[in-house]
């Protein structure tokens, strides 16, 4: 109890109280507003056990076998999360140099505020056209109007939904329905100050199930954005401290933390393996044998050259290669939001989608020193008989980085060209009187950044060397 609060009103002024009760009142103030920030910061916490009583979420599908074709071309839509081009970017990234044998096309048609309904409304001018054979779709952020979960709300948003898949499938078009993500904090601009964290992500995640509905009852795809964000959210709390933002420091457009969760979720769902590449040694007679898309160039006393047209995924470039804002390596903190190594971490990224394997058999020390791209590690005997992923023994940087930032730089440039093709050419007053015209002539232009990744993406030619210690 705060005793300086307890005089009776209009027996003291302000002015007139002793200095011990002003003081005490000053005291008793910052008291009251740190357990109120206390209160306000326990609210906000979104737990799953919450979400049990307020949402009862249904459990995820998962897909059967591999979903993408040879040749595919990817249509990436959603809102302004999509259309801050990081998890497309990431996803893009990870088709085109990790998986080039399937010969995938991407193109990412993000569109800031847009509903399901909006997306509806324009995918034949904007999408269509384009003749996409596989599609995913990230829609219920804007759909939920950042307020607690109504039932218009919910049929508004399967109504919709509901029309995009049958309007790809009417087309030919293979469908993966993503769920919404998750907020952090209730937005600044909410009109629903009353409706709270909870609120927000039960009602996200009412979406959610309605979209595993959508997936089951149409026999479609279907990628769990939500409770990978929400869980992931949790866990960087407990490690890195109060302030990482899974969902962004505005509560709802992530860093690259929240976008690499978001593109494990989309890759996971397309049913990728995530077998980058295995080199196995021979430690007694220095010989080595490698899998698809990577072969030997020399070989000289437990040293090997290798050249590599399947590059695993960096989680950072080198300074210089990669488009603006993509992590760098050596300053990237692992402890941040906008680290896509962090967020690849709280989702088991590395060891389900990114693996590059070494396997050294056959020899007599206990222990090995592995020296990739001018670092060094030594390993158990044991462990290395197993098998070690490389991406996660040489964390910090790899004989890869520098060749991915360049073809990442050309992705992010092809994917602001998309933006720009469909918001503002296609709107254009040309567009009105010649909107074939202006897509074919765009499209040229679009072909000479699509030109560019592929000029970009070149095998890389490394050496790993593996010695004995004892």
């Amino acid at each position: 109890m705060c005793s300086a609060d307890l005089v009776a009103p209009g027996s003291l002024t302000d002015v007139a109280r002793p200095p011990t009760i002003q003081l005490m009142k000053l005291k008793c103030s910052a008291v009251l507003l740190l357990v109120a920030l206390a209160f306000t910061q326990a609210r906000a916490q979104t737990s799953p056990e919450k979400l049990e009583a307020l949402c009862k979420p249904l459990k995820a599908p998962k897909p059967a076998g591999l979903q993408l074709m040879k040749g595919d071309r990817l249509a990436i839509c959603g809102d302004s999360i999509t259309e801050q081009k990081m998890y497309s970017r990431i996803m893009e990234d990870y088709l085109t140099m990790c998986v080039p044998e399937l010969e995938i096309s991407v193109r990412q048609y993000g569109w800031g505020g847009e509903r399901a309904g909006g997306f509806l409304a324009r995918m034949t001018n904007d999408c269509l056209r384009f003749k996409p054979t596989i599609a995913t779709t990230c829609y219920g952020m804007n759909d939920h109007e950042y307020r607690a979960y109504e039932e218009r709300v919910g049929q508004t948003y399967r109504e919709k939904s509901e029309a995009i898949v049958e309007a790809f499938k009417a087309n030919g078009v293979r469908v993966i329905q993503g769920s919404p993500g998750c907020i952090g904090k209730v937005p600044g601009w909410t009109k629903h100050t009353n409706d709270t964290v909870v609120d927000l992500n039960a009602n996200l995640c009412h979406l959610r199930n309605i979209g595993i509905e959508i997936a089951e009852n149409e026999q479609v795809g279907f990628a769990d954005v939500f409770w990978p964000m929400l869980t992931a959210g949790m866990e960087a709390r407990q490690k890195y401290g109060p302030d990482y933002a899974i969902a962004g420091k505005d509560g709802v457009h992530p860093g690259w933390a929240g976008h690499a969760v978001m593109a494990y979720a989309f890759l996971k769902a397309m049913g990728l393996k995530g077998e980058i590449g295995t080199f196995t040694v021979d430690l007694k007679k220095n010989t080595i044998k490698l899998s698809e898309g990577h072969e030997l160039v020399s070989s000289k006393d437990g040293e090997f050259e290798i050249k590599s047209s399947r590059y695993p995924f960096c989680e950072c470039a080198e300074p210089g290669t990669a488009a603006a804002g993509y992590p760098v390596c050596g300053k990237d903190s692992w402890s941040k939001d906008s680290s896509i190594h962090s967020g690849a971490g709280l989702v088991s990224f590395d060891p389900d989608l990114n693996r590059l394997m070494l396997v050294g058999k056959g020899g007599k020390a206990q222990h090995y020193t592995v020296i990739w791209a001018g670092e060094a590690k030594t390993i158990r005997a044991e462990q290395l008989a197993r098998g070690v992923n490389l991406v996660e023994l040489f964390p910090n940087i790899n004989p890869f980085c520098q060749a991915f930032g360049r073809v990442d730089g050309a992705v992010a440039a092809k994917q602001a060209f998309e933006t720009k093709e469909i918001k503002e050419l296609f709107r254009s007053s040309d567009a009105k009187n010649d909107m074939e015209g202006v897509a074919s002539r765009s499209e040229q232009e679009r072909a000479k950044l699509v030109a560019a990744i592929k000029e970009a993406f070149v095998p890389v030619v490394h050496r790993i060397r593996i010695e004995a210690v004892d």
